[in-house]
């Protein structure tokens, strides 16, 4: 049976989005197109109508899911009377170090991405690009390159805290994330 456009478009964002938070969780080598096809309802044999290969799905799954992290960090600055100390408690949150699957992709994949071709490097890098300069905006006054230099700064120890709050112990998780939080902004987080 012939699936209409609309629905074949639908089906393809289905299974974009499920990759997305099932790569965030698992890693890329985590999980196999079978399984990625089942998690989104539909059979492996649609799979390759929609992308050219398993690599292809973890660009644009990627692409999507730190399109979605940086509206959601954009929100968090834009409407905070501290953009800086909000970002650092949500980003820091034990919600966040919790949830992968939700959460940001740098974080989550990151490291995965360094093992995959140069296009899905390329998403990350991007990813990186537009998040430091999001939080450079927000910074105080200052010439660009030292804004630039610190949103550096800021987002690499934002993701490597969060990284690492993920494979300790609840005792120095919190360690982790409240010494980050402080390099930060001097504050501490939940």
């Amino acid at each position: 049976m012939k699936v209409s456009k609309p629905q074949a478009q639908a089906n393809r964002q289905r299974i974009i989005e499920v990759a997305g938070e099932l790569f965030r969780e698992r890693g890329f080598d985590g999980i196999g197109v079978n399984d990625l096809m089942q998690a989104a309802g539909l059979t492996r044999g649609g799979f390759y109508g929609h992308f050219e290969s398993k690599e292809d799905l973890a660009r644009q799954a990627s692409e999507q899911a730190l399109a979605a992290n940086l509206a959601h960090w954009s929100d968090v600055l834009g409407h905070a009377e501290n953009p800086l100390a909000e970002l650092v408690d949500f980003y820091l949150s034990k919600r966040h170090r919790d949830s992968p699957g939700q959460g940001c992709a740098l974080a989550a994949l990151g490291p995965d991405a360094l093992r995959h071709g140069e296009a899905l490097r390329e998403v990350f890098g991007a990813g990186v690009e537009r998040f430091v300069a999001t939080v450079a905006a927000k910074l105080p006054a200052g010439n660009e390159a030292d804004r630039r230099e610190r949103a550096l700064a800021v987002v690499a120890t934002l993701v490597g805290a969060l990284v690492l709050s993920r494979v300790g112990d609840e005792g120095l998780s919190r360690e982790i994330r409240a010494a980050a939080a402080a390099a930060i902004v001097g504050g501490k987080t939940a």
